[in-house]
């Protein structure tokens, strides 16, 4: 089959071996794949996939299961599907467990479903199972233009919470507006924490810059708040304020979606087809699928995520 690879620090398209299907397991062949800063990063040679899993980029795919494995129930061939992976998204074809799988609507693209895997189950994870995301609450939310961005601010304004969000482009601002942002933050003319404190602080922090955010955060974090880091653009290490981490009884926490074992993510999956998706279908939820690019132009669309010109989601589509 044809998979996306490195060779000479750019991504091409190379013949790889056809994944074998396991017992629990369905091959998938590939109509669209979405791309995330993870990939970015792992082509960079920085993330290596959880052992076991395949090195091809890609953590979420959308279309036709062609084999199933002997342990699957729910699914059969022929059915169209999307869901999340460990690896191996960026190729004709893919391994997808029958735990994080999803039937696609008739009312949703392939390339619209590959969008939503990794950012809904992201936003859902460590708003709602980690944050403990309550109505009245107050939430900051970085890169809220972003993949997951946009689905956690959908999410956050959906449960009833305020939603102050940093971006930087007049386009991606009016975009998290759209999308219900009670407060946006050109971060680059504004100090965020001056910003969201003098607005009433945040409860809850969503935060995928890191390091260089990390002083900020805790400047604005109101007492009994909690910062959850999903990613590390600014970096991997700061100085943590420890006079008011304990004085204003602060929560830090480290959090990734691809590492987590099978049964962890097999329940986000179902707490997502059962909260989400039919928001998504209804169109409650917005799809933010920003644009699509065909898989052999797999190194266009990093650098096209890379320079921030996206406005929610990156897909790739097999031709």
């Amino acid at each position: 089959m044809q998979a996306i690879v490195t060779l000479n620090q750019q991504l091409v398209l190379a013949e790889q071996p056809k994944p074998q299907v396991g017992p629990g397991q369905l091959l998938v062949k590939v109509a669209a794949a979405g791309v995330n800063r993870a990939d970015l990063v792992q082509a960079q040679g920085k993330y290596p996939p959880p052992p076991g899993e395949s090195a091809i980029l890609g953590l979420e795919i959308a279309g036709e299961i062609v084999a199933v494995g002997a342990a699957v129930e729910q699914f059969q061939i022929g059915d169209r599907v999307f869901g999340l992976v460990a690896g191996g998204a960026y190729a004709e074809y893919c391994l997808l467990d029958q735990h994080l799988c999803w039937l696609q609507p008739d009312t949703l693209s392939s390339e619209a479903a590959a969008s939503l895997p990794e950012a809904w189950l992201t936003a859902w994870l460590n708003l709602i199972e980690l944050g403990q995301l309550k109505a009245g609450q107050r939430v900051l939310i970085h890169a809220g233009a972003s993949g997951v961005g946009a689905a956690a601010i959908q999410l956050a304004k959906s449960r009833g919470a305020w939603v102050a969000v940093t971006t930087s482009s007049s386009e991606k601002q009016e975009f998290c507006r759209a999308l219900g942002a009670d407060l946006v933050i050109d971060y680059r003319q504004q100090d965020f924490a001056t910003e969201v404190k003098a607005a009433g602080g945040a409860d809850l922090i969503l935060d995928t810059i890191g390091a260089s955010y990390l002083a900020g955060n805790q400047r604005c974090l109101n007492l009994d708040g909690t910062m959850i880091v999903i990613g590390l653009l600014g970096g991997l290490e700061a100085t943590l304020n420890l006079g008011v981490l304990l004085m204003k009884r602060q929560r830090v926490l480290g959090s990734t979606l691809r590492s987590l074992p099978l049964a962890r993510k097999a329940e986000l999956a179902r707490a997502v087809a059962q909260y989400v998706l039919p928001s998504l279908v209804n169109g409650e939820f917005k799809v933010t699928l920003d644009r699509s690019f065909p898989l052999a132009q797999a190194q266009e669309a990093h650098e096209y995520l890379a320079q921030n010109r996206n406005l929610g989601k990156v897909v790739l589509f097999c031709q």
